[in-house]
């Protein structure tokens, strides 16, 4: 039986099979809205009615209490289900046009010095209490979980939703399929931190034999919400380091990854444009201009850049707003 309700809930159906097999679906932001979706169109235009024009462009509308970027979040898939049934004949309906980003004014969190020392010792003070099964597994996961997000540039919803086969410890390469633009890449860890994954793999594994997550929550035998993450994380950060002054939120420690990459490079003149490609594809950026706006914050590097490439800096670099 569809868990769709829609008059066309047989194409979706097929639409979400397809891009299962094809391995670019994301449960938490795909999954979401396109049962949003759909169930908007039975509702707004009837159960049995086939898709319209009307339809596409009311759902995808940005609405007054939204910015373009969440616009976009909530109406991509849906550009995406129309693409794949035009392509195969199967409706005349135009994708929706997705508004523009707002160009983000966010400025990364700085790590002071021994803040992440402080906080990486929190998580290693952890006390089970009472030996309870779920403050054992919590005891065992933060520190290996945060460390990956520090160590390797991982988001906070990838590192949640790896599952077991996509970590390949006898390597220690991790194959990330649930990412943000849905494009599968890969990322090598450092020998120390595979040991680590390894190492907690297997003392988890008496825990949770047959769990299918990497991490996986003992509490709903699926992996962890996004909500686990921050909260863990602002507990373990005011332990180790006070209530007082700014705090950092833990996708804080993706862009302390490829900040201190960025930072890592100074002196190495155009050799620093190889490492810039190969953190790009590290990140899982698409594009390498999403990867050009950590520039921005690492001036010592960029003044570099310019000293060595000099007019070709600014093709390369382009100025930020």
């Amino acid at each position: 039986m569809s868990a769709y309700v829609s008059g066309f809930a047989g194409l979706v159906d097929r639409f979400v099979s397809y891009r299962k097999a094809a391995g670019v679906w994301n449960e938490g932001c795909y999954g979401l809205n396109i049962k949003l979706f759909d169930r908007w169109c039975a509702e707004a235009h009837g159960p049995g009615a086939a898709l319209s024009q009307e339809m596409v462009d009311g759902w995808c509308a940005r609405r007054a209490t939204e910015t373009n970027r969440s616009c976009g979040t909530r109406a991509y898939v849906v550009k995406a289900f129309v693409e794949y049934l035009r392509a195969r004949g199967l409706t005349d309906v135009d994708p929706p046009r997705i508004p523009k980003p707002e160009p983000r004014t966010y400025v990364p969190y700085a790590f002071g010095e021994g803040e992440l020392a402080r906080f990486f010792e929190a998580c290693d003070s952890i006390v089970a209490y009472k030996g309870a099964r779920p403050h054992v597994i919590r005891k065992l996961t933060l520190p290996v979980f945060f460390r990956l997000l520090y160590s390797t540039g991982l988001r906070t919803t990838e590192a949640r939703l790896l599952g077991r086969d996509d970590v390949d410890l006898a390597h220690g390469v991790i194959s990330v399929r649930e990412s943000k633009g849905h494009d599968q890449h890969f990322v090598a860890m450092h020998e120390s931190m595979a040991g680590l994954m390894s190492r907690y793999d297997s003392a988890i594994d008496g825990l949770q034999p047959s769990r299918r997550y990497f991490f996986q929550s003992p509490l709903t035998g699926s992996c962890y919400d996004q909500s686990w993450v921050g909260r863990n994380f602002r507990v373990l950060w005011r332990r180790a380091n006070g209530c007082e002054g700014p705090r950092p939120v833990p996708y804080e420690l993706r862009h302390n990854y490829a900040t201190a990459n960025i930072n890592s490079w100074a002196g190495r003149g155009l050799d620093a444009l190889d490492g810039l490609a190969y953190l790009s594809k590290s990140m899982g950026h698409r594009h390498v201009e999403s990867t050009l706006g950590y520039y921005s914050v690492v001036p010592g590097l960029a003044g570099t850049l310019r000293e060595k490439s000099s007019a070709a800096f600014d093709e390369i670099v382009p100025e930020v707003g």
